[in-house]
């Protein structure tokens, strides 16, 4: 007997920070899909939910291809409502999406695991322009924000801890930690197989540096390597931890690790330190998204990868 093909609505745009990668991720999916043979169309989640609850409700799609990003995407908000009309979705369910979404959270899981993680701390933002939390460099961040949204590093010098505060509208904390020297790399997860690691070099005139979101969806934002040129050793152990991180995070289809790597004295010469920084649980899927250039390189096409997600729904946690 053929197999038949479930129709798949693909949830895209949603109303956070980052509504305009979603709808690329999304647009890019969509036209995956009906390229693998599915009967797939797009729905805009936006901030009416009972019109996205009439929408699923009168078409019934079999499956919905999660295409959000940030909070209410990706946070266990809009799982929940999908657990609560019974329709499968691809990525996470409630619980993963919603401790990997809180940095405060992910950080207490991969510790409790014996993931490497940098030094840090949660702190009130009114009290951030009285002095520095941790010796200088150190980056502060949102506690629930992706793609980069709202991270700063903030240098020896730089005096820009009342500007930061001023222009802060992410909630009363903020995470801050210790600034890890060298290199960013990143390494996919598709179900029980991590792909391959991947190096990033943002364009240092873009993105002061680091990989925030400008490196990360703009065209020339940064050049990625793959498979990363490091240590043979730090190689296989990024593997491994991303592996190990899915797993303790109880991410279900495929997820995607970040890394610092610090290999500034030795170079290839001895494997470096490696820090957990984050798991996305709704890695991007854009023209320049990490995720399907791993899949590329292990042989998997961008459609192939999402046709994947769709017939790997599992039941939810």
């Amino acid at each position: 007997m053929s197999h038949v093909k479930p129709t798949v609505a693909v949830l895209m745009g949603g109303f956070s920070n980052e509504r305009e990668v979603s709808l690329s991720s999304g647009r890019g999916v969509l036209a995956a899909l009906i390229e693998a043979g599915y009967d797939a169309r797009a729905i805009d989640a936006g901030a009416d939910l009972s019109a996205l609850v009439d929408t699923l409700t009168r078409d019934r799609p079999g499956v919905v291809f999660n295409a959000l990003h940030g909070p209410f995407g990706e946070d266990g908000a809009i799982q929940g409502v999908l657990d609560w009309m019974g329709i499968p979705y691809t990525h996470s369910g409630i619980r993963a999406s919603a401790v990997a979404m809180d940095k405060e959270a992910a950080r207490a899981v991969f510790a409790s695991a014996g993931l490497p993680i940098a030094r840090g701390t949660v702190i009130a933002i009114d009290r951030f322009a009285d002095a520095d939390p941790l010796p200088l460099p150190y980056v502060i961040k949102p506690l629930n924000e992706g793609s980069s949204v709202g991270v700063s590093i903030v240098r020896a010098g730089s005096n820009r801890r009342g500007e930061i505060v001023a222009t802060w509208h992410y909630g009363p904390t903020a995470l801050v930690e210790e600034f890890i020297p060298g290199r960013e790399i990143t390494v996919g997860v598709m179900g029980d197989r991590a792909l391959t690691v991947t190096d990033i070099t943002p364009n240092s005139s873009a993105s002061d540096g680091f990989y925030d979101y400008e490196a990360k969806y703009s065209a020339g934002g940064s050049e990625h390597v793959l498979p990363a040129d490091i240590h043979p050793d730090a190689f296989a152990e990024a593997m491994r931890l991303a592996l190990v991180a899915h797993q303790a995070l109880g991410c279900r289809g495929a997820s995607r690790a970040d890394f610092r790597y610090d290999d500034t004295l030795h170079g290839r010469a001895a494997p470096g330190r490696l820090v957990l920084l984050e798991v996305n649980t709704q890695p991007g899927l854009t023209p320049t998204s990490l995720l399907p250039e791993q899949a590329a390189y292990c042989g998997i096409s961008y459609a192939e990868m999402c046709a994947w997600m769709v017939e790997n729904v599992a039941c939810r946690a």
